[in-house]
C-alpha cells in the first residue's frame, strides 16, 4: 500500500509537476511570428472582436476551451478538502477532456464556499471559456450554482458529478431493462443516497420513463417522506406520503437498486428479496453498497454495475462528459439541456449493442465483449464514443433550438472528430468506400481461428466483402457460438470433407495440368487440394472467389508457397514482391520489398518500384519513390550502392514522369528540409518520399518492424505485388484489425485487377 502511495505521488511530482501544460498552436520561432502573436499584430483580431463579439470564436481558442471549476467542498470520496487540495483532481479532469475529446482546459480552483460569491466569480471569468464544467461541489449548493449559472450565462454548463453519473447510469438502465425484459414505466426503484448525483439520476430516469410514485429514496437519516422536516426542496421532489420504512423493507420486490451512498449497505438477504432479474447499480466508491462478488454469489440473474474498473459494467463518467462538451462546443450551444442529455443516454446505450472492435477487446485483456448482462455500457477506451455521442448531443442541441452553429454535413463532422484523436485513416477510409461499392468474395483460409473469423464478421457486417470461410466446420461453428458471432448466409467449406469432393477433384485436375511438368503427380495434386491454401488459391484461380487472405496461423514461407504455385504473375510483371503500408504522422508510407526478394538486382529493384508505384496510384495517391541505400548520390561507391543508382536510372527510362530518386539515405528521403539544403536538385526535395524501395530483404524487413515497434505506427500488409489474382499472405499472429484492413485492400485489389482485365 505504501509503495502505491509513493507511486501516485511520484506520478504527479516527477518531471514537470502536475499533469497538464499550455502548448502554443502557432509558429513562434521568428521575430515576425512574435510580432503577429503579440504586439503589434494582435491588435487586428482584437479590433475585429470588438466590432463583432462572435469573432472571438474565430480568432481565439474560446470555442475549444472549457473551465473545470471547483471549490473543493466535495472531492471524490475525500469530502471538503479545500480548493488547493482539489487541484490534482481538476488537472486530471483536464487530462481526460484532452485525451478523449481534444478539448483544452484551464482548471480553476475557487476559494469560495458562499453560493453568491462562487457564482459571481464564475460569471466574471466566463468570457474566457466556451463551456464550464463544474466539479466536486457539495449539495445542495451544487444544484443552485448550476441552475443560476445556466440561467445567467449563454455557454454550455454542466455539473458532471450530477449529470455524468445520471447519463451513464441512464444508458445502463435502458439496456439492463431490455435484457431483463422489464417495462421502465412499471419498475420499482430503490435509491440509497440523496446527494447531487442521486437527485440528478432520478430526474433523468423520470425523463426516460420511470414513474415518480415507483421511486423510493433513502438518505443518511432514513426514508425520504413528507413527514420529515429536514428535507430541502430537492429531496422533497421524491418524498412519499405513506410514512416511514426501512431500506430492507423497500428492497422487497424492487426491480432496480441505485446506490450512491456508502459501502456494505445492502445485504445478501436484501438482494434475495428483490424481484426476478434484479438490476443493481452499486456505485459507491471505492466500496460499493454490495460487492460484485457477493451479488453474483447470491443471485445468478442479477444485472449489476459498479463504479469500479475491476468489475463488469463500470459506470464511468468519462463515457459522457468529454463527448457531451465536444458536441455542445461544436454547435456553439448556449446550454446543455435535457434533450442533449437524453440524446447522449440513447447514443451510449445503442453503442453497447454494436459489435465491439477487436482493439477494444484486446485493451480489456482479450475479452470477447458482447451485449448482455456483463456488457450493458461501452468501455471507456472504445474509440467509437467520440463519433457516436458527440454527434448525438450536437443533434439534440440543434433539435431543441440551442445551437448557434448547426452541423451541415454529418459525415464530414464525424471524420473530423476521429481526426482530432488521430483515429482517422484516410487511406483505409477511401479504400473502404471503394470496397463497399462492389464487395468481392474473399476466402479466409484459416477461419477456424478466432481472429480470422472475427475479421470475417467485421467485413461482412460493414459490407466490405463476402466472406468464404475455409476450415474445420466443427471448430468454426463452435467459435461462432462461443463468441456470439452472427454470419448467417456465409459460405463455410472444409476442403477435407466429402461435400467438397467434386470441387476438390476438379481443382486437382486443373493443378496437375498446370504443374505436371514441375514434379506434381495426380496423386500429389489430389492430396494438395485437401490443404486450405491450395484449395483457396484454386478457388480464386478458377473464379469461384475473387480474393484470399491467409498466413495468420502459419509461417510466411509455408503460406506463400501454394499461392506462388497456383497463381501466376500478372501480365507484364517479371517479379513478385511484398509491400507494407505504415500509417505515420507524415501520412502513409509504402515500403517494398519487405518479404520476398533477398538480393534484388538493379532490374529487380526497378520492377519492385514500378509495381509499388502502380499500387500507390490505385490507392489514389501520387507515388514519390526513393531508392534507399547507405549512400547519397555516390557518396559511397561499391557494387551495392551502384546497383541502387542503376535501378533509379532504369525506372526513369521506363517512366520519365515518375517522381523517383536515389540512391538516398533514409533520413534524407523523408526529411525535406535536409534534402533541400543538401541536395536541392533532388526530385524529392519538395515533398519527400512516400514510397521506399529497400536494397535488400534484410534492410526492408528489419526497418519496417523497427519503425512499427518504436513509433506504434499501424501497419497494413504485406500486400503481394505482381500476382495475377488478389491473394495476400499476412504475417503470423496478425490482429483482427490488420486482417480487416488487409481484406479491405484485397477487395479493392480484386476490383482493380478486374477493371484492368
Amino acid at each position: 500500500m505504501e509503495s502505491k502511495k509513493q507511486e501516485a505521488l511520484d506520478y504527479h511530482a516527477k518531471g514537470r509537476p502536475g499533469k497538464i501544460e499550455v502548448t502554443p498552436t502557432k509558429g513562434y520561432s521568428t521575430q515576425r511570428d512574435l510580432a503577429l502573436a503579440y504586439s503589434p499584430g494582435v491588435a487586428v483580431p482584437c479590433l475585429e472582436i470588438a466590432e463583432n463579439v462572435d469573432h472571438v470564436y474565430k480568432y481565439t481558442a474560446k470555442g475549444n476551451l472549457v473551465a473545470v471549476i471547483s471549490n473543493g467542498t466535495a472531492v471524490l470520496g475525500l469530502g471538503n478538502i479545500g480548493p488547493e487540495a482539489s487541484k490534482p483532481v481538476m488537472e486530471g479532469k483536464g487530462l481526460l477532456f484532452k485525451i478523449f475529446a481534444d478539448i483544452d482546459v484551464f482548471d480553476i480552483e475557487v476559494d469560495a464556499t458562499d453560493v453568491e460569491r462562487f457564482i459571481d466569480t464564475v460569471k466574471a471569468i466566463s468570457p474566457t471559456f466556451g463551456g464550464i464544467n463544474l466539479e466536486d461541489i457539495k449539495a445542495p449548493e451544487a444544484f443552485e450554482i448550476e441552475e443560476r449559472l445556466r440561467e445567467e450565462l449563454n455557454i454550455p454548463i454542466m455539473h458532471d458529478d450530477q449529470h455524468g453519473t445520471a447519463i451513464i447510469s441512464g444508458a445502463a438502465l435502458l439496456n439492463a431493462l431490455e435484457i431483463a425484459e422489464k417495462d421502465i414505466a412499471q419498475v420499482k426503484v430503490v435509491v440509497s443516497g440523496a446527494g447531487a448525483a442521486a437527485v440528478s439520476c432520478l430526474k433523468l430516469y423520470q425523463a426516460l420513463g420511470v414513474q415518480r410514485e415507483h421511486i423510493h429514496v433513502f438518505d443518511s437519516k432514513g426514508y425520504i417522506h413528507t413527514g420529515r422536516t429536514d428535507l430541502d426542496r430537492y429531496k422533497l421532489l421524491f418524498a412519499h406520503a405513506e410514512g416511514d420504512q426501512s431500506l430492507e423493507d423497500a428492497m422487497v420486490e424492487a426491480d432496480v437498486f441505485l446506490g450512491l451512498s456508502k459501502g456494505d449497505l445492502v445485504s445478501k438477504d436484501m438482494l434475495r428479496s428483490m424481484a426476478d432479474r434484479p438490476i443493481v447499480f452499486a456505485l459507491a466508491n471505492p466500496d460499493p453498497e454490495i460487492t460484485y462478488h457477493d451479488a453474483m454469489a447470491t443471485r445468478s440473474d442479477v444485472i449489476m454495475a459498479t463504479g469500479r474498473s475491476d468489475t463488469p459494467n463500470q459506470v464511468n463518467n468519462v463515457l459522457g462528459f468529454p463527448y457531451i462538451f465536444r458536441g455542445a462546443l461544436d454547435v456553439r450551444a448556449t446550454t446543455i439541456n435535457e434533450e442533449m442529455k437524453i440524446a447522449a443516454v440513447r447514443a451510449i446505450a445503442q453503442l453497447a449493442k454494436e459489435p465491439v472492435p477487436e482493439d477494444v477487446n484486446i485493451a480489456y485483456q482479450g475479452q470477447s465483449l458482447n451485449f448482455g448482462a456483463e456488457y450493458i455500457i461501452p468501455k471507456p477506451f472504445d474509440p467509437r464514443l467520440i463519433s457516436t455521442v458527440a454527434p448525438a448531443v450536437a443533434q439534440g442541441a440543434m433539435d431543441s433550438g440551442v445551437a448557434r452553429k448547426p452541423i451541415k454535413n454529418w459525415e464530414i463532422y464525424k471524420l473530423e472528430l476521429n481526426k482530432r484523436l488521430g483515429l482517422d485513416n484516410k487511406l483505409i477510409r477511401n479504400i473502404s468506400i471503394r470496397a463497399r461499392r462492389n464487395p468481392k468474395r474473399v476466402v479466409f483460409a484459416e477461419a477456424d481461428n478466432y481472429h480470422v473469423i472475427k475479421a470475417a464478421q467485421v467485413v461482412w457486417d460493414e459490407g466490405l466483402a463476402i466472406p468464404i470461410l475455409l476450415g474445420n466446420k466443427g471448430r468454426i461453428f463452435r467459435l461462432l457460438e462461443e463468441h456470439k458471432i452472427s454470419m448467417e448466409g456465409a459460405i463455410i467449406l472444409d476442403p477435407k470433407e466429402d461435400e467438397t469432393e467434386e470441387i476438390r477433384a476438379n481443382y486437382a485436375k486443373m493443378f496437375w495440368e498446370m504443374r505436371g511438368r514441375k514434379g506434381e503427380t495426380q496423386v500429389s495434386s489430389r492430396k494438395k487440394m485437401r490443404e486450405r491454401n491450395y484449395f483457396g488459391s484454386m478457388m480464386v484461380k478458377n473464379g469461384d472467389a475473387d480474393a484470399m487472405i491467409t498466413g495468420v496461423t502459419q509461417s510466411y514461407p509455408s503460406s506463400i508457397r501454394p499461392v506462388l504455385q497456383v497463381i501466376g504473375r500478372q501480365k507484364g510483371a517479371h517479379i513478385i514482391a511484398g509491400m507494407y503500408i505504415l500509417m505515420t504522422k507524415m501520412g502513409p508510407l509504402f515500403l517494398a520489398d519487405t518479404t520476398i526478394n533477398r538480393k534484388p538486382t538493379a532490374h529487380d529493384l526497378a520492377e519492385i518500384a514500378a509495381l509499388s508505384a502502380e499500387s500507390v496510384r490505385q490507392f489514389g495517391l501520387v507515388p514519390r519513390v526513393a531508392f534507399l541505400s547507405y549512400s547519397n548520390y555516390g557518396s559511397t561507391r561499391d557494387d551495392e550502392t551502384m546497383e541502387v543508382a542503376k535501378a533509379r536510372d532504369i525506372i526513369k527510362r521506363r517512366f520519365p514522369e515518375m517522381l523517383a530518386d536515389g540512391e538516398l539515405q533514409g533520413n534524407f528521403a523523408l526529411n525535406t528540409d535536409l534534402l533541400r539544403e543538401t541536395f536541392p536538385f533532388s526530385e524529392l526535395a519538395k515533398y519527400g518520399a512516400n514510397t521506399l524501395i529497400f536494397p535488400n530483404l534484410a534492410s526492408g524487413n528489419i526497418s519496417y518492424k523497427l519503425v512499427q515497434e518504436l513509433t506504434g505506427a499501424e501497419s497494413i500488409g504485406p500486400i503481394l505485388l505482381g500476382l495475377d489474382r488478389s491473394i495476400h499472405v499476412m504475417q503470423l499472429g496478425s490482429t483482427v484489425k490488420e486482417i480487416v484492413n488487409m481484406a479491405t485492400i484485397a477487395v479493392a485489389d480484386a476490383q482493380f485487377k478486374e477493371e484492368k482485365a
